[in-house]
């Protein structure tokens, strides 16, 4: 053939190379650690740390619980919170996760969190989580909602910054070695058996976390 054809194929593929190159490199030269998302008594001994996914019906079922908990243990624990959505079932999980976080560089974490939670249709038939522009329908509302400056948000939400953050959760719990599913707890390091924190009909329970908490908290005497 033309070396002028064999020419131009040795350029397509240095090109190619080189761009995959500067790709894996970006990626594994990210700077970003695990979010640090805690409220309740940050001196604590006891730490209960879950990982959710916004768009999850488990974890929506569960959030009234657990919410539960960080107002009756507020002076007692420290809870905490971190990113592990959930994308190839749940397709909207990771914008969740991005609007928290962007909801975040302006001090307003937990209350996106809390709204996404509030405002997700378990049944995934409407709401945010069936949203096909999810960002402008949904989460611009939550933002003006919660007095945020909107341009800030839509900025942070689209950030590389925003991305790594995420990421950098789901590596922390991949580092776990255990299966990805959510809610997944840890308290003090160890993961809970979800069994364990629901009642005889299968339902989270407050009387449950509050039981092993409480165990948890004696132990710290």
């Amino acid at each position: 053939m033309d070396k002028r054809f064999w020419a131009i194929i040795g350029i397509i593929i240095l090109v190619f190379g080189g761009a995959l190159f500067f790709n894996n490199r970006s990626k594994s030269t990210s700077t970003a650690t695990a979010t640090n998302h805690i409220k309740g008594n940050l001196s604590s001994k006891v730490t209960l740390l879950e990982y959710g996914d916004y768009q999850c019906p488990a974890c929506g079922e569960f959030y009234p619980v657990t919410h539960a908990v960080q107002q009756l243990y507020d002076a007692k624990i420290r809870f905490q919170f971190r990113n592990l959505p959930l994308s190839s079932i749940h397709p909207n999980a990771f914008a969740g996760a991005r609007a928290a976080e962007a909801a975040d560089m302006q001090g307003k974490f937990w209350e996106m969190h809390d709204l996404l939670y509030q405002n997700q249709d378990v049944n995934g038939q409407s709401g945010w989580v069936a949203s096909q522009n999810v960002l402008n329908d949904y989460f611009v509302s939550f933002a003006k909602q919660l007095g945020l400056n909107v341009t800030k948000f839509k900025t942070d939400y689209a950030s590389a910054t925003v991305n790594n953050r995420i990421n950098a959760d789901l590596d922390a719990f991949k580092a776990t070695g255990d299966e990805m599913s959510t809610p997944t707890f840890f308290l003090d390091g160890k993961k809970l058996d979800n069994s364990s924190l629901v009642d005889a009909k299968g339902q989270p329970s407050l009387a449950a976390f509050s039981k092993l908490l409480d165990v948890a908290l004696a132990q710290t005497k």
